[in-house]
């Protein structure tokens, strides 16, 4: 065999010799790659980290503090309930009866009139009462009341039995009152009793309890 006819083998095993480099390479660059794993302490003290700690702990005083504003809020409003606008808190025993005595001694002239004296009975009931409740028993006297008690000499007395406010306010009140009531005429010489229950609505102007309702119950 000839020098010409050989196959030049160096080559060959230098082609081997850096297909198997390279995959040497290779291999321990897949290893290195998969032997390196995440920091966990690194990641918890990154910067990326400390914000979201941050915003966390700011969150939760968020939180804090809007629960303390509702429950202030909350006795506030409880506060101003009991120490500014619950009715009874807002007048005293004296005032209170000094409402009742209206309701009652209103009540009274409402309901007791004579033939005798219809002027200056209706007088006296229109200087206790105020509002439209004035207007309907100014009208209600004339049109009705007058005609019939001249005519037929009707009388009527009231007396209140009893009576107690339900209701108070600095500038308005409400009192339950009851009633007997005693009404002769020339028809009815004898006279009819009847008992009866109102509730008195009354309204302070200029310092004076004026009725501005009555309504039976």
């Amino acid at each position: 065999m000839s020098d010409e006819d050989r196959t030049p083998e160096p080559a060959t095993d230098e082609t081997d010799v850096e297909e198997t480099v390279e995959h040497a390479s290779g291999t321990e660059a897949d290893e290195s790659a998969e032997v390196v794993e995440p920091d966990e302490d690194a990641d918890e003290d990154s910067p990326a980290a400390k914000p979201r700690r941050r915003s966390g702990r700011v969150l939760v005083i968020a939180a804090i503090m809007a629960f303390v504003l509702l429950a202030a809020s909350a006795g506030l409003t409880s506060w101003l309930y009991f120490n500014d606008y619950r009715p009874d808190q807002e007048t005293d025993p004296a005032a209170a009866q000094v409402a009742l005595d209206a309701a009652k001694t209103g009540t009274v002239a409402l309901l007791s009139y004579s033939p005798e004296s219809l002027d200056q009975d209706f007088a006296n009931a229109k200087a206790k009462l105020t509002g439209d409740f004035l207007s309907y028993y100014t009208q209600f006297t004339e049109q009705i009341v007058t005609p019939a008690a001249r005519e037929k000499s009707v009388k009527t007395a009231a007396s209140v039995v009893r009576a107690a406010v339900s209701e108070i306010a600095p500038d308005s009140a409400e009192v339950l009152v009851f009633i007997n009531q005693t009404t002769t005429s020339m028809e009815n010489p004898d006279g009819a009793f009847a008992a009866s229950s109102v509730k008195v609505g009354l309204k302070k102007i200029d310092g004076n309890w004026l009725i501005d309702s009555f309504d039976p119950v």
